[in-house]
């Protein structure tokens, strides 16, 4: 490594250092009371007044900043933690110190985490790696910390029963940073940080019962899951941050059966994608972008099922029967995986058919089907409805199970057949795909909840 390197790196990692202690002062919000957010102000102030020059403006400046001669950067993400701070400090409002803690440690020591990695590779997964290792370790130290100081005693044993709930919140706050961070504000923190309070803010309302067993399994399962989806191609590095998100919230709120559900879309969809991709590729037909599908790409198939997956966690709060929610995520994810495997396997086939006027078409048309890749989406719906009838609450199995069928086929034909109609203008394939699940999401819980 160069000279040149090695400075670039140590000024990286004392910089990402700077904003990690600052995240950490989130941890002594109720000993700080009302005061909280005078730290972080007092640090904006600085930051932006009186550090204009030398070796610490040099370390800490941020490209746009040098232009400036301001450290804009990490001023506001000071100014951004203060308002935060305030929200959580003050009575009255439902901002928990322990969320705001969360958020601030999992933005700060998720930024340490990826600078330190830095120093030793520049591949990206190993970047995302170190950002959520350290996120989630420095938020979870964080939460602790709160706990303690909000304690009547500084005894350590009445936090331990809390911790696999830490954990979940640490490791949801990190996820979400390094989601949002991969997507759209690689530097700026302020509005990470903003972003991934809210999220902490929102699973500390909805009170997971979340045990120790489950936060362990669901991390190694996720993870493990993450890693191999990555390693295959099957998913860009935000695809992957998004898909084990979803994962570790299906495991931890729904439990097994929901997360295998979910897991058969995933899994059998991602296989579907590659199945005799250079044959798609010479057919005009193939996924983009290698077949690594990105966030837009999983959020359309499995946004209303995780709204599904969050409502079945709220019953608790909100007068509906769990069923419902049951039956709306297993029909969203019927729909996905019968669209998947309509498309991925029946495009391989000769002779489609534009499925509003069955006329021939060429390949890849918008809104083209075949008989082989009606059986196959036929064989995907079967195959979600199966599992979702025994893992899932969805009544008696078998009732349950036709129907979680019959809404993924409903969901299928729906999306051909406005991918024939309305496709390609304002509504792209993603609109398309959300339009889908959320019918057969509908479906499902239409004909499933008054035959249960």
């Amino acid at each position: 490594m160069a000279v040149g390197d090695i400075f670039g790196v140590n000024r990286r990692v004392e910089r990402a250092s700077v904003f990690a202690a600052i995240a950490a002062l989130a941890a002594f919000t109720p000993a700080l009371g009302v005061a909280a957010a005078v730290p972080f102000l007092g640090g904006a102030g600085l930051f932006l007044f009186g550090i204009r020059d030398g070796e610490w403006f040099e370390t800490l400046a941020l490209p746009g900043d040098r232009e400036a001669d301001r450290l804009y950067g990490v001023a506001a993400f000071a100014i951004a933690l203060a308002g935060l701070a305030a929200f959580a400090s003050v009575p009255r409002v439902p901002l928990p110190a322990g969320a705001f803690a969360a958020a601030a440690l999992a933005v700060g020591g998720g930024r340490l985490g990826r600078a330190v990695v830095r120093g030793r590779s520049a591949d990206e997964f190993p970047l995302v790696a170190g950002y959520l290792v350290g996120g989630t370790a420095a938020a979870i130290a964080g939460q602790i910390v709160v706990g303690i100081a909000s304690a009547d005693s500084v005894a350590v044993a009445p936090i331990v029963p809390s911790l696999p709930a830490f954990a979940f919140l640490a490791s949801i706050g990190a996820l979400t940073a390094a989601l949002v961070r991969s997507l759209v504000y690689a530097r700026d923190a302020h509005i990470t940080v903003i972003v991934v309070a809210f999220v902490a803010w929102g699973f500390t309302a909805l009170d997971p019962a979340v045990s120790a067993v489950g936060i362990v399994a669901g991390l190694g399962v996720t993870v493990a899951l993450g890693y191999v989806s990555y390693a295959l191609g099957t998913a860009s590095v935000p695809g992957m941050l998004t898909g084990v998100l979803f994962a570790l919230l299906t495991v931890v709120l729904g439990g097994v059966g929901w997360f295998l559900t979910l897991i058969a879309f995933y899994s059998v969809g991602a296989l579907a994608t590659k199945y005799r991709f250079e044959e798609k590729i010479d057919r005009g037909i193939a996924q983009e972008n290698e077949g690594a599908r990105g966030t837009g790409n999983v959020l359309a198939n499995s946004a209303v099922a995780l709204v599904a997956l969050l409502g079945f966690a709220a019953t608790g709060h909100v007068d509906a029967p769990p069923a419902a929610f049951a039956f709306a995520f297993a029909g969203a994810f019927a729909t996905a995986l019968a669209d998947t495997l309509s498309s991925e396997v029946g495009g391989l086939f000769d002779r489609p058919r534009l499925i509003t006027t069955l006329r021939g078409v060429d390949p890849g048309t918008d809104g083209a089907v075949t008989w082989q890749g009606e059986l196959a989406g036929l064989a995907g719906a079967t195959l979600v409805g199966g599992i979702a009838a025994v893992g899932l609450p969805l009544g008696d199995p078998l009732t349950g199970g036709v129907v979680v069928v019959l809404a993924g086929v409903v969901g299928m034909t729906v999306d051909s057949v406005l991918g024939a109609l309305v496709e390609g203008g304002r509504v792209g394939n993603q609109g398309v795909n959300f339009l889908a699940t959320l019918s057969g999401a509908i479906v499902a819980l239409g004909v499933g909840v008054p035959l249960g």
